[in-house]
C-alpha cells in the first residue's frame, strides 16, 4: 500500500510539472476577483462532485453552483472546502463554465492542496483548498461552474 501511494505522488509530481495549468499562470497577473467554494463528492472508478460557492467581482458577490466528474483511476469519498483567485475574467458570463485540471495526489483524514483550473472562456482560478475524508485519485477533473 505504501509503495502505491508514493508511486501516485511520484505521478503526481510528474503530472503537475508537465501537464497541468503551471504555476506561473495567474500567479504572474493580479487577480481580479476571490473566489470560495464547498463541494462533496463520491467515486469508486468515476466520480461525481458537487457543490456551491460565491464569486466576488467588481465589489459584488454571486453564488454558483458546481457538478463535475473525474475520470480515471478514483475511490473514496470526500468533502472539499476551497478559497483562492481568479484571474482573467472581464465579464460575469465569462465565468460560467467547464473548467478543467489535470491532478493525482491522495488524501487520507485532512488534507489539503493548491488546485489550478481554466475553462473554456480563459478565467483562471487558483484554489487552496483542504479535503476531509478518504479519497485516492489520479484522474483528469472537469467542473461545470454556473452563476444561479
Amino acid at each position: 500500500m505504501r509503495r502505491w501511494m508514493v508511486a501516485v505522488l511520484a505521478v503526481a509530481s510528474v503530472c503537475l510539472a508537465v501537464g497541468g495549468v503551471g504555476a506561473a499562470e495567474g500567479d504572474s497577473e493580479k487577480p481580479v476577483g476571490k473566489i470560495k467554494l464547498t463541494a462533496e463528492s463520491v467515486a469508486v472508478g468515476v466520480g461525481y462532485s458537487w457543490g456551491s460557492g460565491v464569486l466576488t467581482f467588481g465589489g459584488k458577490e454571486y453564488k454558483f453552483k458546481v457538478t463535475g466528474l473525474s475520470a480515471g483511476a478514483t475511490v473514496g469519498a470526500s468533502r472539499m472546502e476551497a478559497v483562492g483567485d481568479v484571474y482573467y475574467l472581464k465579464k460575469l458570463s465569462d465565468f460560467n463554465g467547464n473548467y478543467t485540471s489535470f491532478s493525482a495526489g491522495a488524501t487520507i483524514g485532512g488534507g489539503g492542496g493548491i488546485i489550478k483550473m481554466r475553462n473554456q472562456n480563459g478565467v483562471h482560478l487558483s484554489l487552496q483548498g483542504t479535503t476531509q475524508g478518504l479519497k485516492l485519485t489520479v484522474a483528469a477533473d472537469g467542473l461545470k461552474i454556473q452563476i444561479e
